[in-house]
Parts: C-alpha cells; structure tokens; sequence
C-alpha cells in the first residue's frame, strides 16, 4: 500500500508508531529541525523521512501525537499547509486530551477542508515483542482511519462523534495513572511516618494486584512525570470544573508537577517512594 502518513513530532510514541508504519510499506514524515538528538535519532532509526510543516500538510493523513498543552497549537500551525496541499488529508488527532479540547482541534481544521478523526492511544509506546498500543478513534474520519491497520496499527472506531474517543482516553488514563499518582503520594506519606514495611505487607496480603502495580508502574512514571501534568489537567477539565470529582485530578496534576521538579532537583521525594516500591519487590 502506498501511503504517506505524517507524525509532527518523533517522540517515543510517535517514532514506535512512525517504526511500525514504515515496517509496513508506508512512507512516514516528521519534523526533526530543530528538535532534540534523541527524537532526530528515533526518527532516524524509524526511517520516518525529514521534512517542515508544508511537507507534513501535503500527507495522506496526519497522526498528531503530542503533548497534549500543544495539541491545539500544532493543528493551527499545520492547517495552512493542509489548506494549501487541497485538504485531502485525514487528521487523526490521537493526543491526551479532553472532548471539548478535541472538539477545538476540529474547529481549527474545519476551514481547511481536510477530514478529522477524533482519537485517543491506549498503551505504552511500541516495543519489539511487546504489546502493541491501541489507537481508538471516532467522529465523520472513522473509515479512512481504518486504512492503518493495514499498515500494522490496532485501530479501534468508537461509536459517537467527535469527543467520544478522547472521552475513552480520558476515563481509562484517569484510573491508569491516577492510580499511580495516589500510589506514589500514599507511599511518601508511609515513609516518611515510619509506615512504609507495614503497607507494603498489607498490599500484598489485600491487594496483590495492586501491589504489582506499585512494582512496575512506579519506577516507569518518574521520567514521564513533567508530560501527565498537562494530561490530568485535561482529564479534571473533562470532569466538569464545577463537580467535585474534578479536584482529585487538579490534586494529582500538583503530585505528578511536584514529582517532576524533584526529579530534576534532589530526588528526595522520588527517594521515599523508591524505598517503599523495593519493600514492596521485595515481598
């Protein structure tokens, strides 16, 4: 199948899928002026195909997957190009964002003419043996998007409209990593009052499953961090800021902003949780 497919941005997400579609016969474009060596080398190793954003507009489809504080500036950066090139993309925008965000991503994209597909990607970044992450999409785009798994990515349509895919996301990120922030607040909290060998018994005693949790996600979620700040943001705001279930996801934007700048500072925190995942490895 010949198909030019543009990733904007390289990252682990994006150069796993980028790796995938090219394995598979499709010619895949990204942006790498200016960006870091590692995504320059994830590109690289991908074979995805350097270009700039006139490049990027003139894909068959566009698969935005970014931070989710840009996902909007990256739709209106691209859409004169798409414009441009005719609007005969489809713009999948599979980034962590809320319905009503997704919702303004489309109606940035509207005047171009191009296709949309609402999405949201369920699952860690592509490894070789590993599990591949699922791409879940809905709105008037659904049908073309189906195209890519012919090109080797699970793509799942959701029923409903646009918003329906990021509403998915949404709920299945909030307990995802919304239970690896509270894992990483109670751990702190358990260390630091002498409570921490006692826990991690009755974890594993209570909630083995959990326990498991505490021991593979942990570890994983402290250089990740900095980027789920701006993803529980968008998950309180799709809660309803006026709904007290909202501040718990406002809270945990704080734990993982928190985490994040101890990471790049003394490590103190990230320290007492690390001592309370160990007791918990260790049985």
């Amino acid at each position: 199948m010949s198909l030019t497919v543009a990733i904007p941005v390289a990252g682990a997400m994006g150069g796993g899928l980028g790796g995938i579609l090219t394995a598979n016969g499709a010619t895949v474009l990204t942006e790498t002026a200016g960006r870091s060596a590692a995504t320059q080398e994830r590109a690289a190793a991908a074979r995805m195909t350097p270009t700039d954003a006139a490049g990027l507009g003139c894909a068959d489809i566009i698969l935005s997957v970014v931070p989710p504080a840009i996902a909007i500036e990256t739709a209106a950066r691209l859409a004169p190009h798409i414009a441009a090139a005719g609007g005969k993309a489809l713009f999948i925008d599979a980034n962590s964002i809320s319905p009503a965000t997704a919702r303004a991503v489309a109606v940035v994209l509207r005047p171009t003419g191009a296709a949309f597909a609402d999405g949201g990607i369920v699952g860690p970044p592509p490894r070789p043996g590993g599990k591949l992450p699922s791409l879940h999409v809905s709105g008037p785009g659904t049908e073309r998007a189906l195209v890519l798994r012919d090109l080797g990515l699970d793509v799942r349509p959701v029923d409903g409209d646009v918003g329906a895919a990021s509403a998915l996301k949404m709920c299945f990120a909030a307990i995802n990593k919304g239970l690896v922030g509270i894992l990483a607040a109670v751990a702190q909290a358990a260390e630091r009052e002498g409570a921490g060998a006692a826990l991690s018994g009755l974890l594993e005693e209570n909630h083995p499953a959990i326990a498991a949790r505490a021991r593979k996600a942990l570890p994983d979620m402290y250089p990740k961090a900095y980027r789920w700040v701006a993803e529980m943001e968008e998950i309180a705001d799709f809660l309803g800021r006026d709904r007290a279930e909202s501040a718990i996801w406002r809270a945990l934007a704080q734990v993982y902003s928190d985490l994040a700048a101890d990471s790049a500072a003394d490590g103190q925190a990230i320290g007492l949780i690390e001592t309370f995942r160990k007791r918990v490895a260790a049985g």
